[in-house]
């Protein structure tokens, strides 16, 4: 899945209780082709206006690294590896790329970072990927099934990056948004600033609280307009979701979602949306995208990957919970009882 260019910009998760009044001053920016929201709670003006401009060089030098298509480290990367050649890393691209590995092992792949040649095929790794066009034709989803691209074929020794899989090309849209937040969060702590919200087309993480209350989040229904639920957070916790509506294109009368199903090579179709709650926004941004991609396995996957708190509207529409996501989201009274699903046990 890819981060860095929408058209439009629809918000999953909506902040709530951040007026003035309160003290909590918010600034909006631009930066991953999206619009990125941050409230501060407890700092003067000035503080909040040169705290906005480093996080807006934070978010631009992500984007500059991580960036799938347009010129970047990550472009470098793939050239490198098309061509079977060796590429040198620095130590802070080798420690995300091993983070993303991990994680991927973790969700058996479903969360697949090295699949970006399948997105291509389905055109999703491009500036225009929500204009009207034909799927790919099924020999070619075929031909990549066949040589499947993994993580696992990705080694770096001694600072060398390499992979003996040509059809290895690297993608970061189902992880990196996370990461980027992760990073302003650092910046705003080193800067003694303890609480606020980082908010990067409706994906999260917050820390402290909005004065004496939590900061509180909606998180946005998946086919309806309006709220879902809310979530009351707790000091240091992310919220991300992955859905069907954020990223499509049409196709003589079906929608094709972004998030791809590196199994069959086409887009996952159990569910709506997947929200994750965790207190690391890359591995929520991952699991969100595992998650979804699991459909009814998710609380198998959620189990290895180490996520306790999870929501997942099916289909069909049906809500379904893990029981310690249950004791943390207010659902909105409209909304079908939910279905609380034991997480299972670790598959081997």
């Amino acid at each position: 899945m890819t981060l860095f260019r929408t058209l439009l910009f629809f918000c999953c998760l909506s902040l709530t209780a951040c007026n003035n009044d309160d003290r909590a001053r918010q600034a909006k920016f631009y930066a991953f082709g999206t619009e990125i929201d941050v409230s501060l709670f407890g700092v003067d003006t000035t503080t909040a206006d040169a705290t906005i401009k480093i996080l807006e060089q934070s978010f631009t030098q992500t984007n500059n690294m991580w960036h799938a298509w347009q010129p970047s480290t990550l472009t470098d990367i793939n050239d490198a590896i098309s061509q079977g050649q060796a590429i040198t890393v620095s130590d802070d691209i080798e420690t995300v790329i091993n983070q993303a590995k991990s994680l991927a092992n973790n969700s058996q792949h479903l969360f697949n970072p090295a699949a970006g040649k399948l997105f291509e095929l389905w055109g999703f790794h491009a500036d225009n990927w929500f204009e009207s066009h034909p799927p790919p034709h099924q020999s070619d989803i075929d031909q990549w099934l066949a040589n499947i691209a993994t993580m696992d074929n990705i080694q770096i020794n001694n600072g060398s990056l390499t992979s003996t899989n040509p059809m290895v090309k690297l993608g970061f849209g189902g992880f990196a948004k996370g990461y980027a937040v992760d990073t302003a969060i650092a910046a705003l702590q080193q800067l003694n600033i303890t609480n606020a919200i980082v908010n990067i087309g409706g994906d999260l993480r917050a820390i402290g609280s909005h004065g004496k209350r939590p900061w509180i989040i909606g998180i946005r229904h998946p086919r309806k307009d309006g709220m879902l639920a809310s979530i009351a957070l707790q000091g240091d916790e992310s919220v991300f979701t992955s859905g069907d509506y954020e990223r499509f294109f049409e196709f003589e009368g079906t929608r094709y979602p972004h998030i791809l199903d590196p199994r069959t090579g086409f887009p996952a179709r159990d569910a709506m949306s997947v929200t994750v709650l965790h207190t690391n926004a890359a591995e929520a941004d991952a699991a969100a995208t595992a998650l979804f991609v699991a459909g009814n396995d998710w609380p198998q996957i959620a189990k290895n990957i180490g996520i306790e708190h999870v929501m997942l509207v099916t289909i069909n529409g049906q809500i379904e919970m893990s029981p310690k996501m249950a004791k943390r989201v207010r659902l909105t009274d409209h909304n079908p009882v939910p279905i609380i699903r034991e997480l299972d046990k670790i598959i081997q």
